[in-house]
């Protein structure tokens, strides 16, 4: 299989406040777990840059055969989906939720392969025109606990993979178990796009779009667990196949 190029999308910090790694310096920030992933499953990990150009967005799309979108500490602001703010969280950077919205909608308008993880699975749901529940905690009675105490290496909940989903068919189970490190979740499901994981409380664990090649978003870390994990490397190595697929093409129509 050829090595397809994804591109993965880094957090941003803007430098208008201090802290200790930024130093009131734009920054960009990225787990190492994303890139490994990528890089010890058969892909080739690319790094973009933020930017909100359209013209540069399709330009980067062009270049690379599959697009990660990572979770974030802070959330997507409400405003976007429709919502006043319920809670006071920490807000993604305007300069990064405009530069994942952009890119996410134009690569989903090139049916390029999209794998979206933790705020990944919510942007994506939110760029389509879904919504989010803002808090799970204070929202959702009876709700598990989303946000683990202990480390994302190890599970901590179950979800139902919905059978006849594409991730149905991806992982081979009924039931998973996961990491959770969350408090937001899809609560408006985006038109044409469907519901592939629940987890016990009824909270929406991950959602894909059959209309496309790969678009798929879930709401665990698979990263933190691909290493031991056969589930987690499934997800991933599908993820790669489709991006391998469009790279072949891609370089066919350069040879030509």
């Amino acid at each position: 299989m050829m090595r397809p190029i994804i591109g993965i999308t880094p957090d941003f910090h803007s430098g208008n406040t201090k802290s200790f790694t930024s130093q009131g310096e734009p920054t960009y920030f990225l787990r190492a777990r994303y890139v490994d992933a990528i890089k010890d499953l058969g892909g080739i990990p690319f790094i973009l840059p933020i930017a909100e150009d359209p013209k540069l967005l399709a330009e980067l799309l062009h270049r690379i055969d599959g697009l990660l979108i990572t979770g974030s500490g802070p959330d997507l602001d409400p405003r976007l989906y429709g919502e006043r703010p319920t809670a006071r969280f920490k807000i993604m950077s305007r300069q990064r939720s405009a530069f994942e919205l952009g890119l996410a909608k134009q690569a989903l308008k090139l049916d390029r392969p999209v794998l979206g993880i933790c705020g990944g699975l919510q942007l994506l749901n939110v760029a389509m025109d879904g919504s989010l529940i803002q808090d799970i905690a204070t929202q959702m009675r009876g709700a598990l606990v989303h946000q683990q105490e202990t480390v994302a290496t190890r599970v901590s909940h179950r979800v139902e993979i919905t059978r006849g989903t594409r991730l149905h068919k991806i992982l081979r189970t009924d039931l998973l178990k996961v990491n959770s490190s969350h408090h937001q979740a899809p609560k408006k499901i985006a038109p044409g796009w469907v519901v592939n994981a629940v987890a016990t409380d009824g909270i929406i664990e991950g959602l894909e779009s059959p209309r496309h090649r790969f678009a798929i978003g879930v709401q665990w870390h698979p990263e933190f667990l691909y290493q031991k994990d056969e589930a987690s490397q499934r997800l991933f190595r599908a993820f790669l196949r489709i991006a391998s697929l469009h790279g072949k093409a891609h370089t066919k129509e350069l040879c030509r």
